[in-house]
């Protein structure tokens, strides 16, 4: 072929919105001479760098990160319905033979109102009336074509009974806001998983972090039999960094609390351990450092 004959890498890119597809031609064609990077919607970072930041944390989050919207300056309440029937009507028929899109859609909605909870398939699939299996199937379909995620539990036990139950994630929470029938960002404010949204938010700037490197992101959360938890721990070789993830704009100790308890069975330093929130100011303290989330992109560990 011509790269061959060349010999130089990078000459060809190729850019595809339906991952399932491409990815299904390039592994069938092009085995061991690809690079496939993946581009998640817009990062807090690439819409500073921008100068398209939305002017608060409700409205980033009411807004998400998807380009077109930018692009071509188009309300939010304009721009996901149809993306979500596109979705629905096309990409996901592509994939599989759903029979009830109406189910689906409702499977879809749920989803959005988990965020940041414990996956429970048996509660999905009583609510919109289809099998567990039928449930784990729809999930996997959201999952390969990047709607949502699952963060996976740590595995280190310290001795400790821990939850070994994935965290289901939206890679957009402007999507998600769309599902979850939020109409403005003033909504978003006092909206019942307005902390969940912010979590959210906070836990894709790490994955798109990785993503945009080229890397994929070693993410895990930690939660005992005790209701112990860490919202987000990043590891990074033999090292973790623990985060705990608060939407209030005012710091209180009673944040580090999980982190503590964590921090006390792993041995992890004062300097592995941070709680984000949603504050204007970075802080120290004796069990960690206090960051704010508008900064996090730009200090997340290199």
């Amino acid at each position: 072929t011509h790269i061959d004959q060349a010999g130089s890498e990078g000459m060809y890119l190729l850019a595809g919105s339906h991952n399932f597809l491409l990815m299904e031609h390039l592994n069938q064609s092009m085995a061991g001479r690809t690079a496939v990077l993946k581009l998640l919607p817009f990062s807090h970072r690439e819409m500073a760098e921008g100068n398209i930041l939305p002017a608060t944390l409700d409205e980033e989050i009411f807004n998400g990160g998807y380009p077109r919207l930018y692009d071509k300056s188009i309300a939010p309440p304009d721009f996901y319905p149809y993306y979500i029937q596109t979705y629905v009507e096309r990409d996901v028929r592509l994939m599989k033979n759903i029979g009830n899109l109406g189910k689906f859609i409702r499977f879809l909605k749920l989803c959005a109102g988990r965020i940041g909870q414990l996956l429970n398939l048996s509660s999905l699939a009583n609510e919109c009336d289809i099998s567990v299996s039928t449930a784990s199937a729809w999930l996997s379909v959201l999952e390969a074509s990047y709607i949502c995620y699952l963060l996976k539990p740590d595995h280190h036990n310290f001795a400790k009974r821990l939850v070994k139950t994935p965290k289901l994630y939206f890679y957009d929470t402007g999507l998600a806001c769309a599902l979850l029938e939020i109409g403005n960002a003033q909504q978003v404010g006092t909206h019942f998983l307005r902390g969940g949204l912010f979590e959210n938010l906070v836990i894709n700037e790490f994955v798109k972090n990785g993503f945009n490197k080229g890397l994929e992101p070693n993410l895990s959360f930690w939660r005992d039999s005790q209701g112990n938890e860490v919202d987000l721990l990043d590891t990074e070789g033999n090292l973790q960094y623990a985060y705990e993830i608060k939407s209030r704009a005012t710091f209180s100790p009673d944040f580090f609390k999980g982190i503590s308890v964590w921090a006390g069975l792993s041995g992890a330093e004062s300097q592995q351990c941070s709680v984000i929130y949603n504050g204007d100011k970075d802080l120290k303290s004796s069990k960690g450092e206090i960051r704010c989330w508008k900064t996090l992109s730009l200090g997340q560990q290199e």
